[in-house]
Order: C-alpha cells, then structure tokens, then sequence
C-alpha cells in the first residue's frame, strides 16, 4: 500500500449568527505533509447563506473565502527546508470567531 498517505483537512464554513450556532460548509482545506501539498477550495452559495441570515455580507463572506483559497497557492519552501506549509495550515485552520471559520482539523 504505497500509494496511501497520511493528510489532514479543515472543512470551512459560514457561521453568519454565531450566538445561533448554524453554519453552512462552504469548502475544505487539505494538507499532506508527505506531499508538500496544502490546497482549498470553497464555493459560496448565496441562497444557503441568506436562508440562515437574510443580512449576511455575500461579498465579504466570498472575499474571506478566496483569500483562504488564494493564501494556499502561494509558493513556499518544502516542508523538509523549513515548515512552510504546515506553519500555513495551521494559521488557516486556527479556531477563531468570524463568519467564515475553520472546522478542528481531522486527520485521514
């Protein structure tokens, strides 16, 4: 089973009335060190948003999205030169009270 590598990932999600505790996944952020591979993706649906608050910032919510997707594409050093993209990882998946946040991250 050579094939097999160990990662870790972070789904995002929405949480546009965090006193309510709803949230909407919206993308995920996966990590594999063996790899030197750190990669996101995310994809706003406005309607699901809306239904849990009609007030939510769509624009925002989208730009705070693409900036998680955009902060993985930026070149760095192999994690054997230094801890680039696990540093990175972490930043991104660090729990935080906004309204695009990070799930604990889940190992596979």
């Amino acid at each position: 089973m050579t094939g097999l590598r160990s990662y870790t990932y972070a789904t995002l999600r929405v949480v546009p009335r965090v006193e309510r505790g709803e949230f909407v996944n919206i993308g995920v952020v996966l990590y594999c060190q063996d790899l030197d591979f750190l990669c996101a993706r995310a994809e706003v649906r406005p309607d699901r948003i809306l239904a849990l608050d009609p007030a939510a910032d769509i624009d925002l919510i989208t730009m705070s999205a693409q900036s998680v997707v955009e902060a993985c594409q930026e070149p760095v050093g192999s994690n054997r030169e230094n801890s680039g993209l696990v540093t990175r990882f972490g930043m991104l998946t660090a729990l935080r009270s906004t309204v695009v946040q990070p799930s604990p991250s889940i190992p596979g």
